[in-house]
């Protein structure tokens, strides 16, 4: 049985979970085939030292490794607790990934707008496919999480972007 957005986004919430607990941002996704998980990471910023180290990222990787060049019995979906970046994005594209959910947005680098506008020249390329992002999928739960990150940040501009993001956009500000 193919799970659902809400189940893969909670299930996401939960690797974010395993993030936070670890001192890491409460970023976490999951990359599913059919009704596998095949993919699972949290952010790892802090643990690994280094930026490119992002939950979707991360999981993709991994499902990457999992598969290797072998075909796809299902379309791949990745789930994730905050709206991937144009990096994310581009790696999704690369794996084929068809379908992106994520819990909330990220107005600052999201690319889900991006998405939504790409034009490929040649649309058809098997790298040219972009994936449909949809998102505030269990929104609340992921900003909970992010309220308790921006109570423990050490760094002052992490603690700024975490209560952004825990709050509603009409208290932005």
């Amino acid at each position: 049985m193919l799970p659902t957005s809400h189940q893969l986004v909670n299930l996401a919430i939960g690797v974010a979970e395993e993030g936070l607990a670890a001192g890491e941002l409460p970023i976490g996704a999951v990359v599913a085939m059919g009704g596998e998980i095949i993919g699972r990471a949290y952010t790892q910023e802090r643990t690994l030292g280094r930026r490119l180290v992002h939950a979707d990222l991360l999981a993709m990787i991994d499902a990457d490794q999992r598969l290797g060049r072998r075909k796809r019995t299902d379309p791949l979906i990745l789930a994730v607790t905050l709206e991937p970046c144009l990096m994310c994005l581009g790696a999704a594209m690369t794996l084929g990934v068809t379908q992106i959910w994520n819990g909330l947005e990220s107005p600052s680098d999201g690319a889900a707008d991006a998405a939504a506008q790409w034009q490929p020249q040649r649309p058809g390329e098997e790298f040219a496919r972009v994936p449909d992002v949809d998102g505030g999928i269990l929104r609340q739960q992921c900003r909970e999480q992010f309220k308790r990150y921006a109570e423990v940040a050490k760094s002052p501009g992490m603690r700024r972007w975490a209560s952004e993001l825990a709050s509603p956009p009409d208290q932005h500000g």
